[in-house]
C-alpha cells in the first residue's frame, strides 16, 4: 500500500444532503490502484503497521482533492479554442466544421489527441465525456491515448446526416455500423466507456435518431455496463427555432430526444440554457442528466443557465468545459463562471457545491458515482494534488481564510493550471 499525507478533502452525499470531509493533516492510503481509507493521520496512522503501508508521501503546503471530471467537451476543438465569438450556428460553421474535417487524416487525429490529454492532465481533469468527429479514427485516436495513461474516459463517434459539410455528413446506416463497430472495441476497455453521440437533433434526421436509440438499447445495462448518450439540447434561441422548424411534430426540443427514446438515466444533454418547465420536469422524471457548460455559454453569448430551476426538477447536474466553445481547461476557471451566473439570478453557488459539481456529482451524471469522485473506500483512485503556494496571490489570499469553505472559494476563484502540482490516475502518478 501507498500513502500520502497532507490536507485532504473531498465531498460525501448522505440522504441527498452534500457536505464536505476536510482532513487539516489526512492521510489518503491507497492500494493497487483503489482507495482503502482515508481519514485524519493521527487516526490511521495507528489503525496501519509500517508493514502494511509501503511508503508514506508527505506533501506539505498541498491539498488533495478527487481527479476533476469534465462532463461535456469536445476534443476535436483544441485548436479553434479562442477563436473570435460569434453565435453558436456561425461559430460551428466558421470554425467548427472547417477543423472538424481534417480528421479524416489518422496522424491529425493522433496528434491532437495527445496535445488535448496534456492539458487535460495539467489542469488537473482525470476524466471527461467528449465528442469526436464523424470519423470513426477520431474515436481510436481519442480513446488510444486514454488507455496508454489507464484513464476512465468516455466519447464516441458524432453522429451527424444533414444540414453540414459533405465531408463531416455520414449516413444513417454507416453511423450506425461505425458506432457499432467502435463499441465492440472500445467499450468496457480497461477503464474507456463508449458514448453513442448525435451531435443535435438539427443534424440528425429522425431515422439517425432512432438508430441512436438502438444502440443503446443493444448495449443496455447498469453503470459500465452501459453506453452513454450524449447530445445538446437548448443552447440558443436560434437552435431551437431551427428544431422546431425540423421538427415541426414535437412539442419541444427535449420532446424530440425523448420520442426517439434517447433519454434516461444514461442520457446527458449540455447545456440546457432555455428549457420550458415542461421539459425540466421531463428531465427530471426520466432520469436524465446535465452538464452545465458557463464558460461556453458566456463566450459565445448564450444564454445563463439556471441551475436551481434544474435543481427544482430534480435533475443531477455538473459543470462541464465544453472546449473548444469554452475557453479553458480549467474547471477551477469553469466554477468560477458559474458562481457569477448563479450570482447573477440571486444564488450564491458555495465553494463546497462548486467542487461537488465536478467530482462526485459529475461522477453521479456519468453514472460513475460507484467508482469515482470522492475518495471513499474502493472507489478508483484519480487524485489531484494542489500547491497552496502556487502563486504568491494564492499564498497570500489562503493565509487569510478562516475555513475551508473560503479556502476552496479562494482556489476557484483564483486558480487555473497552475494550482496542479501532481495527478495521480488508478494510483499512479502521471504529472
Amino acid at each position: 500500500m501507498q500513502a500520502y499525507r497532507s490536507s485532504i478533502f473531498h465531498c460525501v452525499e448522505k440522504n441527498g444532503a452534500i457536505k464536505g470531509e476536510y482532513f487539516v493533516d489526512g492521510l489518503l492510503i491507497i492500494d493497487e490502484g483503489r482507495v482503502v481509507e482515508v481519514g485524519a493521520y493521527q487516526v490511521l496512522s495507528s489503525n496501519f503497521s509500517k508493514e502494511n503501508i509501503a511508503q508514506i508521501t508527505v506533501l506539505n503546503n498541498c491539498l488533495i482533492i478527487p481527479g476533476l471530471i469534465d462532463t461535456h467537451l469536445h476534443y476535436p476543438q483544441y485548436k479553434i479554442i479562442a477563436s473570435f465569438g460569434k453565435t453558436l450556428l456561425d461559430w460551428l460553421n466558421d470554425y467548427t466544421f472547417i477543423e472538424e474535417q481534417k480528421f479524416n487524416q489518422q496522424e491529425y487525429a493522433n496528434n491532437i489527441a495527445e496535445l488535448f490529454y496534456s492539458e487535460l492532465l495539467r489542469n488537473g481533469t482525470t476524466t471527461a465525456m467528449s465528442f469526436c468527429t464523424s470519423h470513426p479514427h477520431s474515436v481510436n485516436a481519442f480513446f488510444s491515448v486514454a488507455h496508454k495513461y489507464n484513464m476512465r474516459m468516455l466519447g464516441g463517434k458524432v453522429m451527424m446526416n444533414r444540414n453540414a459539410p459533405d465531408g463531416l455528413c455520414d449516413t444513417v446506416e454507416s453511423s450506425y455500423q461505425d458506432s457499432k463497430e467502435l463499441i465492440e472495441k472500445w467499450h468496457n476497455k480497461g477503464r474507456l466507456l463508449y458514448s453513442v453521440s448525435p451531435r443535435f437533433a438539427p443534424t440528425c434526421c429522425t431515422e439517425q435518431l432512432t438508430m441512436a436509440a438502438k444502440l443503446m438499447q443493444e448495449y443496455e445495462g447498469n453503470n459500465s455496463q452501459a453506453v452513454r448518450m450524449q447530445t445538446h439540447l437548448n443552447e440558443n434561441i436560434d437552435e431551437i427555432e431551427w428544431v422546431k422548424s425540423l421538427y415541426p411534430e414535437h412539442k419541444s426540443y427535449f420532446d424530440v430526444y425523448e420520442q426517439h427514446q434517447l433519454a434516461g438515466e444514461f442520457s446527458v444533454f449540455g447545456h440546457c440554457i432555455y428549457g420550458t418547465d415542461e421539459e425540466f420536469k421531463r428531465l427530471g422524471e426520466t432520469g436524465s442528466k446535465v452538464a452545465l457548460c458557463p464558460s461556453s455559454n458566456l463566450f459565445l453569448g448564450s444564454g445563463l443557465f439556471d441551475l436551481q430551476k434544474l435543481e427544482h426538477y430534480g435533475v443531477d447536474c455538473a459543470i462541464a468545459s465544453d472546449i473548444g466553445g469554452g475557453d479553458s481547461f480549467s474547471l477551477f476557471k469553469t466554477i468560477n463562471e458559474a458562481y457569477k451566473i448563479c450570482a447573477l439570478q440571486g444564488y450564491r453557488l458555495d465553494s463546497i457545491k462548486g467542487l461537488y459539481l465536478c467530482t462526485l456529482g459529475a461522477a453521479k451524471v456519468l453514472n460513475l458515482e460507484h467508482c469515482l469522485g470522492n475518495f471513499e473506500a474502493g472507489k478508483e483512485a484519480d487524485f489531484v494534488v494542489l500547491n497552496l503556494q502556487a502563486t504568491q496571490l494564492i499564498s497570500e489570499r489562503i493565509a487569510t481564510t478562516k475555513n475551508i469553505e473560503e479556502l476552496l472559494f479562494s482556489l476557484i476563484t483564483l486558480g487555473d493550471d497552475r494550482l496542479v502540482d501532481e495527478v495521480y490516475i488508478y494510483g499512479k502518478k502521471v504529472i
